[in-house]
């Protein structure tokens, strides 16, 4: 018996769309962060990209925890001394409602190449519109 070996070819990209009305963030964040990994795939391989596509809408309607709200910050840094920005997440979700939502699966990507290639498959939108109808994106519920 041979052992498996998953090539470029065997990967078959899908698209989903996951609505983040009500949804904790960090639960959808881990949700999402594995199927752009792969690991809900039978190929799964730890050192390729064999993740789907995935599409968030709703993200301004996300949901924080607690007083995450007022307590969590978002830093930022311009590089330059005395450049250093703090925002509550908010600010950051009245105002950028995508960042929220792809910093916290950013941060659960791996934080190299593969983890650049994984995080451009993630579509995130602040509203429940998006353009990629042409895609036939799967409508899933996560945590279900």
């Amino acid at each position: 018996m041979k052992t498996y070996s998953t090539k470029k070819a065997d990967i078959e990209r899908r698209w989903y769309l996951v609505d983040a009305q009500g949804m904790v963030l960090g639960r959808l964040a881990s949700e999402v962060a594995k199927i752009l990994k792969g690991k809900n795939k039978p190929i799964y391989v730890p050192h390729m990209d064999v993740g789907d596509h995935v599409v968030v809408v709703n993200a301004e309607k996300v949901v924080l925890t607690g007083d995450k709200l007022d307590k969590k910050k978002y830093y930022r840094h311009s590089g330059y001394p005395g450049g250093l920005r703090e925002f509550t997440y908010r600010t950051l979700l009245r105002e950028k409602p995508e960042m929220v939502v792809e910093k916290a699966v950013r941060g659960m990507l791996p934080k190299n190449r593969l983890g650049r290639a994984m995080i451009r498959k993630l579509h995130v939108y602040a509203g429940p519109d998006h353009p990629h109808q042409a895609q036939k994106p799967e409508k899933i519920s996560l945590g279900a």
